[in-house]
């Protein structure tokens, strides 16, 4: 699937991309390698998932053009704070062996993320990312920065998927411009997921499979994908989705699945706040410069 949306600024962001969240550094160039030969531009990497250089390593072995490449980071809570980010920022390139980042995103809502912004719209600016934006900001917090900053967010990135749609963050965006991209696309194969009935027969109909009708689903919204997979044939699968549509009826029952709230975290729980500000020095813990 190669379709493309257009971000806030002019920027073309492929719509179907590979995540790369909780594979290992080791094996993280081989993933990038087999989503790379299935089609895949798209790569959405973080400063918190120890990875990047795996990236790095698969887009520079791998021959394609890096002006047809598409590369997401994200700047931890740790590198929080507008001189820590530029150092971060600058860190990212070199294991991602580029000269810019597409999109550079803030990856949680705590610590000095206003410095961390400011450093994006520095780098923006000095053309070290073509895009910049937000991830787990809700509502008033979203509203917040983007009525402050200079440059308004091009994409915030939240827990999507069929039982989340995030129907009220997708009308408050409207109005800087922003998209949505989703993270957890399949929702980790939560509320059954996979044994959905209404999703069986609909893929059953199409000769497809859920985890493709799902994408399918979110696509057709305009909502930017990352499926993350490891099993080659699955990595391929969820890129073949040009071949079918579907139908007004189908979009309408699957629209319904909507529970209108996120599953996998809350990001207003002060406990979830507290794991992920103690989360890179449990991870690495020699980030302290």
């Amino acid at each position: 699937m190669n379709k493309t949306i257009t971000l806030n600024n002019g920027v073309e962001m492929p719509l179907m991309g590979y995540g790369v969240w909780q594979i290992a550094p080791a094996e993280c160039e081989q993933y990038v390698s087999e989503a790379l030969k299935a089609g895949y531009r798209s790569i959405d990497t973080a400063q918190a998932y120890y990875n990047e250089e795996g990236v790095g390593e698969a887009i520079s072995k791998s021959g394609i053009p890096r002006q047809e490449l598409f590369l997401t980071t994200k700047v931890w809570i740790s590198n929080a704070g507008e001189e820590k980010a530029a150092r971060s920022i600058d860190e990212s390139l070199r294991k991602l062996k580029t000269d810019y980042i597409d999109l550079l995103l803030i990856h949680q809502p705590f610590g000095d993320y206003y410095g961390t912004y400011r450093a994006m719209e520095k780098a923006y600016k000095a053309g070290k990312a073509r895009a910049i934006g937000l991830s787990n900001f809700y509502d008033a917090r979203f509203v917040d920065l983007a009525e402050n900053m200079e440059v308004k967010p091009a994409v915030v990135q939240l827990e999507t998927h069929v039982f989340s749609q995030q129907v009220k963050m997708r009308e408050l965006m409207k109005e800087y411009g922003t998209r949505l991209m989703a993270w957890s696309p399949l929702a980790r194969g939560m509320n059954n997921l996979f044994g959905n009935e209404m999703l069986k027969e609909i893929a059953d109909r199409h000769g497809k499979d859920i985890a493709q009708i799902c994408l399918k689903f979110l696509t057709d919204e305009g909502i930017i994908v990352i499926p993350q997979s490891t099993k080659p044939e699955r990595i391929r699968s969820n890129f073949a989705l040009d071949d079918f549509e579907l139908t007004d009826d189908e979009q309408k029952a699957i629209r319904r699945l909507d529970a209108g709230h996120p599953f996998a975290a809350d990001f207003n729980d002060p406990a979830l706040a507290k794991y992920l500000l103690g989360y890179d020095k449990q991870f690495n813990p020699n980030n302290q410069k």
